[in-house]
Order: C-alpha cells, then sequence, then structure tokens
C-alpha cells in the first residue's frame, strides 16, 4: 500500500507500507522535482510527437514520390511506344506515296519524266581524291527520295529530326513529349494530303472505268468475216473500192449484241445498208450495224455491253444475210477489228 504525504511545503513524501510487520519504505522529493519531472515529460512527449508526425509526413512523401517514379516511367514507355508508332506510320505513309505516284502515271493523271524509267541514274558526280579520301558533300545537294506530300516539299516540317525510334536516356520527357506532338502534327498533314490524292485517283479510276464500259470490245455476232475493212473488189461492180466496215457472215434472225454500253440514236431504213441502228457510246465513238432483219430496240433507248438491239437479215444492198459492222472515233471510220477484244 502507498501512500503520499506532504512533511512541508516544499516536498512530497511517498510511504510504501508492505506489510503489518515490514517496515514501511518512504521516498522524499521536493515540488520543484516534480515541476522539472513534468517539464521534462512534456518536453519528451512533444518531442515524441514531432518525431512521429514527421516519420507518417515522411512516408507519405516516399509513397508518393514512388507513385510519381512509376507514373513517369509508365509515361516515357507510353511515349516511347507513340513514338515509334509514329515512325512506324510515317515508312507506310511513305509507301502509300510511292503507289499514289504510280497510279497517278498509270491513270493519265501525272506524265511521267522523259527518260529511262526503269534504269534512271544521274546525280552530281565527284572525282575521288587519292589515298582513298571521300570528298566531302554539301548539306544542301542531299535528295529526297519518295517524298511525300504535306513534307517538307509542302512547306511540312519533316519527321526525321522530330521522330526516332526510341527515347534517349538523356532526353528530357517534355522534349519526348513535344517530338510525339509533332510527329502526330505531321501525320495529320500527311493523311490529308494522302486523302486528296486517293480522291483523285478514285474519281480517275472511275472515269477510266466509264470510259472502258462505254468502248466496243466484243464481237456484236457469232459468225465469219466475209470482208474486212480497207479496200477491197466489190462484189457488185468487181471493181476496187473502200469498205468502211466489217461484214460478218451469220444465219439469218442471229441476234446481234451492242459491243458496249450506250445510246439508240437512229433506227431506220437506208437504201444501202438496208434496215440499220446507230449507237453512240459516248467520248466520241459510235458504231453502226446494217442489213439487220430488224432492230429490236428503239430511239433513245440505253443498252448495256451484250444486249440484243437487232437480228441478222439481208435487206438493203446486199448478197446475202451478214451484218456490216461500223465503228466511228470522232466521225472518223475505224478498223472494227482493233475494238474487238474476245
Amino acid at each position: 500500500m502507498a501512500q503520499t504525504t506532504t512533511q512541508d511545503g516544499d516536498s512530497y513524501t511517498i510511504v510504501i507500507f508492505r506489510g503489518s510487520t515490514a517496515k514501511p519504505l518512504r521516498f522524499s522529493f521536493s515540488r520543484k522535482l516534480l515541476r522539472r519531472l513534468m517539464v521534462c515529460a512534456g518536453f519528451l512527449a512533444l518531442i515524441d510527437l514531432a518525431v512521429v508526425s514527421h516519420y507518417v509526413v515522411r512516408t507519405g512523401e516516399v509513397w508518393e514520390l514512388a507513385s510519381f517514379r512509376s507514373e513517369a516511367m509508365s509515361a516515357r514507355e507510353q511515349t516511347a511506344a507513340f513514338t515509334t508508332a509514329i515512325d512506324d506510320l510515317k515508312k507506310r505513309i511513305g509507301a502509300m506515296n510511292e503507289v499514289n505516284q504510280r497510279l497517278r502515271v498509270m491513270l493519265g493523271i501525272e506524265v511521267p519524266k522523259s527518260g529511262d524509267m526503269v534504269n534512271g541514274r544521274g546525280g552530281e558526280e565527284v572525282p575521288i581524291l587519292e589515298e582513298g579520301a571521300l570528298p566531302s558533300h554539301n548539306e544542301n545537294n542531299s535528295t529526297s527520295i519518295g517524298s511525300i506530300p504535306g513534307g517538307p516539299q509542302d512547306g511540312v516540317e519533316g519527321t526525321d529530326q522530330h521522330l526516332a525510334v526510341g527515347i534517349a536516356p538523356s532526353k528530357s520527357h517534355l522534349e519526348a513529349v513535344a517530338s510525339v506532338k509533332d510527329g502526330l502534327d505531321w501525320l495529320e498533314r500527311a493523311a490529308t494530303a494522302q486523302e486528296r490524292l486517293l480522291s483523285e485517283l478514285s474519281e480517275a479510276a472511275e472515269q477510266r472505268s466509264t470510259r472502258w464500259a462505254s468502248t466496243p470490245s466484243i464481237w456484236p455476232v457469232k459468225g465469219w468475216v466475209t470482208s474486212g475493212f480497207g479496200p477491197r473488189i466489190s462484189p457488185f461492180t468487181e471493181k476496187p473500192a473502200w469498205h468502211d466496215g466489217l461484214d460478218i457472215g451469220a444465219a439469218p434472225n442471229t441476234p446481234v449484241r451492242a459491243p458496249a454500253q450506250g445510246r439508240i440514236t437512229s433506227t431506220g431504213y437506208d437504201p444501202k445498208l438496208g434496215n440499220m441502228v446507230r449507237v453512240d457510246h459516248g467520248y466520241g465513238v459510235e458504231t453502226l450495224y446494217g442489213h439487220l432483219a430488224k432492230a429490236v430496240v428503239k430511239e433513245g433507248q440505253r443498252v448495256e455491253r451484250g444486249d440484243v438491239i437487232a437480228l441478222v437479215g439481208s435487206s438493203g444492198l446486199s448478197t446475202g444475210p451478214h451484218l456490216h459492222y461500223m465503228v466511228k472515233v470522232n466521225g472518223q471510220a475505224l478498223d472494227p477489228r482493233k475494238y474487238i477484244l474476245e
């Protein structure tokens, strides 16, 4: 049992009773000492609280720093991936540009430069110096191969100085992000230029397709050639004469088919050609069919390649059943064989 007593106004005594027979223990200390102990205990408590608070704050900062580092590493990896993807897209656009240029030449949108397109060679020649020394070249003499519309030739900055396969360790993250942004801007301009080229190619291909559909290319009737285009001996006068078409022998009432799409401009009778049909195919191309048994189309009617337009006969000035087939381009009669591909 412990008991605290006060001996005087300046000290305290603590008495500890250990039993009925044992002598009690006494501890005396002054009030000033107690105050000092309490001050030290409070000071130690404040120090401990400050240490704990500092530890908690520092621990949070360490976790936050670790999170920032993780995000920075992830951002660097993503930036490197974007840079690699942009470089790959740049190469693809370059290949696409080469294909576009070839198609533009093939479709007649651009006329190729004269010279050998297969083994074309050129460039400035510089003598080789002695002892194997290489001559110096001016940077302005470098040539860009397969330039991409929207690139340096079109007032757009190139990507070689902006794009890299990876990010160098010494390159800051902000510089890498700026490089990716420049690359994306370049790709946007290059893609716009390629869309314009593809639109032109599509339009040209459509025009070529329409023109091809309007160009005679098949036999108008199944049979055999009885008289070709050009000079011949007239079967009526037995004198030299010019034949402005192709005579194709066939059985009476054999179907006559349009060799290309077009519009029927006239059907009627001619004293020499007999029953006839005239077809306008556009682009200055016109075909004529004579000595027919009858026409099965009307004036103004649209026809497609392979449509039946008449039947073989022997009307007009004729020695027997056949088709007189003429092809005119801009009003001039040409050999129909040049317009028969099958």
